[in-house]
């Protein structure tokens, strides 16, 4: 495998993939009328209700689309940062520190991307109606980036999304502590451990809601990263094209059991890949132009998104749902761009 498998532009068009999907499930999934995803558990009551959708489409069914698949933009994520991670300390042989100051510095890097649309958000929800009501552990667990691991996570984590950092420390951790450097098949053994580990839970239930909440539930698509890094090979055009259609046929076809729900996460990333490959024909330029862009500002939208989601999605529950939309997307776009260069001023290492 060379550096070339995976270019510095194809991974931020994926990146821009990846928000794209993930800021747009996040509105849309608030609306009642529209489809629910199955993202720390799975309904088979939402799986008949995205069939049903498409069966008899209405005028949300953009809507029921991205809130039913939007959030499989998180495993790409994932997937990208263990890929970088193994480019980085394994296939360049950049020095590797010791495992407080790997975790230090990842963890500082996220906490610069967190902190000003955490100050930002709470701000705003203590003006706005549905104030969440903050107790002082939740605030210490969601600076320290531990609240994945506290009961009920999803009535304490607020805004919902930066759930995120604290999967994506705990990764980081696990890839110092356990995998990098280390022989592959140890991440296939975690990859099996994890993914087979949510087979003994009830699908509704609230114990595979806290599983997946943590490095368990990401482990599938951030083990297939470093695996991929390791061993993946250049294709032919062809090649990338079946393995975009492939891969996502396997998407919609294992999306409706439980068994094949779990897997999903894997052929979002083999999908997500040959798309991006398919981008580089000429006649595509624009829209990969697009979405390179898109991934350079991604990490800002990711964390002002939902300040803007709850400005403006009280018009869409209000029957105005595409006005809402539209407006949210503007200036979520906006704002993450002056929310990225606020990130680049922030000076902490």
């Amino acid at each position: 495998m060379n550096e070339q498998l995976l270019s510095r532009t194809e991974c931020n068009a994926m990146r821009g993939l990846a928000i794209i999907g993930i800021f747009l499930h996040n509105y849309c999934h608030w609306l009642n009328p529209v489809v629910k995803e199955n993202e720390y558990q799975y309904f088979q009551q939402n799986v008949d209700w995205m069939a049903s959708s498409i069966c008899t489409p209405d005028s949300l069914l953009p809507m029921h689309i991205l809130s039913y698949l939007g959030h499989y933009g998180v495993p790409v994520f994932l997937f990208l940062s263990a890929y970088g991670l193994v480019m980085k300390y394994e296939k360049k042989k950049a020095e590797l520190p010791s495992s407080l100051s790997f975790i230090k510095y990842h963890y500082m890097k996220l906490f610069k991307m967190m902190i000003i649309g955490f100050v930002a958000f709470t701000m705003l929800d203590l003006i706005t109606p549905g104030a969440h009501n903050y107790k002082f552990l939740d605030i210490v667990a969601m600076i320290g980036m531990f609240n994945n691991v506290l009961p009920k996570p999803d009535d304490i984590i607020w805004p919902g999304p930066y759930w995120f950092f604290g999967l994506m420390l705990q990764l980081y951790i696990v890839y110092k502590l356990f995998l990098c450097r280390r022989s592959s098949i140890i991440v296939l053994v975690f990859i099996a451990a994890c993914v087979f580990g949510q087979l003994f839970f009830d699908a509704e239930g609230e114990a595979i809601n806290r599983y997946r909440y943590n490095f368990m539930g990401g482990m599938l698509p951030f083990g297939l990263g470093v695996l991929y890094a390791r061993y993946g090979h250049r294709m032919t055009m062809w090649g990338y094209a079946s393995m975009f259609v492939m891969s996502s046929l396997l998407v919609c076809v294992l999306s409706c059991s439980f068994l094949g729900w779990t897997f999903v996460p894997a052929f979002v990333c083999t999908a997500s890949i040959g798309l991006v490959k398919i981008l580089n024909v000429s006649k595509f330029t624009s829209i990969k132009t697009s979405l390179v862009w898109m991934g350079s500002i991604s990490a800002a939208l990711f964390v002002c998104h939902p300040i803007t989601r709850k400005i403006f999605i009280p018009i869409s529950k209000n029957g105005d749902y595409y006005a809402g939309f539209l407006l949210y997307v503007i200036t979520s776009i906006c704002l993450a761009w002056l929310f990225n260069e606020l990130i680049k001023r922030i000076p902490l290492k």
